[in-house]
């Protein structure tokens, strides 16, 4: 056994978001988001499942606030719903909506829970939607106007902000794909989504610094170690597959410009759309980089324009996947934290999510998963080899607390660490036996592994 310590003062904290726990679709004022007109769609999401309910969190955030206490939790990551305080994305804003928030905050405070806020998760005004989405150029100026609002009201007790979660996700399955909200699969177009998207973060950003100067502020983006399928591990395919994944996010804010492999692409899906000034805004320094984690990607080449690789399965009969399909390959944290310090200057970084979905059971009152408990000992192993080595990773968030409504896979695949027994009439929350450990972990700063 080997007894795992963290450095002081570490920030151990859970994550979720609006849209997937909060329910309270249509009451006091919230205006309708995409996620609330796209799951309403035919065969968009299974089990024909939505999010009006959900873990009904905009009335037992009270509960889920005492239990994070319990669990020894130090900080919750949480999004607020753009359309529940501006229901039409601009304009009127809705003082009911605003107010739990305001609740929400200071019931953390309460419990000396600390507040990490995720401005924008994918919950976008249908309003907007309508005009155009993350394709209008707009509406990264009233994501901004947005912010000013929240700002005014939280910046005196929130000091930790993060402007947008995932951008790549939100291009990609909403502008690609198609399997997120609006669902619409314009690859030739989606160049223009990730600008639209920057630049929402550099406006969002003016607006943190304005309003709270001492604010700590930055970016959350799903980040993916990439990997050639074959032994030249620098091919053209991993190449392509890390600009567009990874550098693609991070170059504009790090570096002030978009990664050569692609920058011929994004400007000429972007002719008229990049205005002088853009990429000074985009890149102006952040205090931290937010990291989302799961699993690596392994790539080939395929002729496909804009794109031009593939993802392909591992060809080790032992690899293991979690309910999502994704491998379980902890080496990969590793060799992405230690990537991202050498390319980007170790910046501060905060894991702001990683986790593994699985299907849970109760019985006889109890959920026993030791799997999940397994995959975050391998996990948080690699990362703290990393920090060993000199990356500087401030905190850990997992995700998920709740088990939620998990996009387009509905409920049915479970990423918390507290089960929702989705057959009680009070939705009850039962914590996991992976809740009691990491509670453990919390307090003890570290772990057995």
């Amino acid at each position: 056994m080997l007894k795992l310590q963290f450095p002081k003062n570490f920030l151990w904290g859970t994550a979720t978001s609006s849209y997937q726990i909060e329910g309270g679709a249509f009451e006091e004022g919230k205006g309708l988001s995409n996620w609330d007109v796209f799951t309403k769609k035919k065969s968009k999401i299974k089990n024909f499942e939505n999010g009006d309910i959900a873990c009904d969190h905009f009335h037992k955030y009270k509960e889920d606030v005492a239990l994070i206490k319990k669990l020894n939790i130090h900080s919750y990551r949480f999004s607020i719903s753009w359309p529940r305080v501006i229901p039409n994305g601009i304009g009127q804003v809705n003082q009911k909506g605003l107010d739990f928030y305001d609740r929400l905050v200071d019931e953390l405070l309460r419990k000396q829970i600390l507040p990490f806020v995720t401005l924008y998760h994918w919950d976008l005004p249908n309003a907007l939607e309508e005009k155009g989405g993350w394709l209008n150029r707009d509406t990264a100026y009233h994501f901004a106007d947005y912010t000013d609002v929240i700002l005014k009201k939280l910046g005196d007790r929130v000091k930790h902000w993060i402007t947008l979660n995932e951008p790549w996700i939100v291009m990609v399955a909403g502008y690609v794909l198609g399997a997120h909200a609006p669902g619409l699969r314009k690859p030739y177009s989606s160049l223009r989504v990730a600008h639209n998207l920057l630049l929402a973060h550099g406006l969002g950003l003016e607006r943190i610094r304005s309003h709270s100067p001492k604010a700590i502020a930055g970016l959350t983006n799903a980040l993916t170690p990439v990997y050639s399928n074959q032994l030249n591990k620098e091919g053209k395919a991993v190449r392509r597959a890390n600009a567009l994944m990874n550098q693609l996010w991070l170059d504009p804010l790090y570096k002030g410009k978009y990664p050569t492999e692609i920058e011929s692409a994004v400007l000429s899906q972007n002719k008229h759309n990049i205005k002088d000034g853009d990429m000074e805004l985009i890149s102006r320094k952040t205090d931290f980089m937010g990291v989302n984690h799961y699993s690596r990607m392994i790539v080939k080449s395929i002729p496909f324009p804009l794109f031009r690789f593939f993802p392909v399965l591992p060809a080790a009969e032992s690899t293991q996947f979690t309910t999502m399909g994704w491998e379980i390959y902890p080496q990969g944290f590793y060799d992405l934290l230690k990537w991202l310090a050498k390319e980007y200057g170790n910046q501060p970084i905060y894991i702001t999510e990683n986790g593994i979905s699985q299907t849970d059971v109760v019985k006889d009152g109890k959920v026993e998963d030791p799997s999940r408990i397994q995959y975050l000992k391998e996990y948080l192993l690699s990362m703290l080899k990393a920090m060993e080595e000199g990356v500087d990773v401030r905190g850990y968030f997992l995700w998920s607390f709740l088990d939620n409504f998990e996009w387009q896979e509905g409920y049915e695949k479970q990423f918390g660490i507290v089960y929702v027994d989705r057959q009680s009439s009070d939705l009850k929350r039962i914590p996991k036996a992976s809740a009691q450990w990491y509670a453990k972990v919390c307090k003890d700063n570290g772990f057995i592994y």
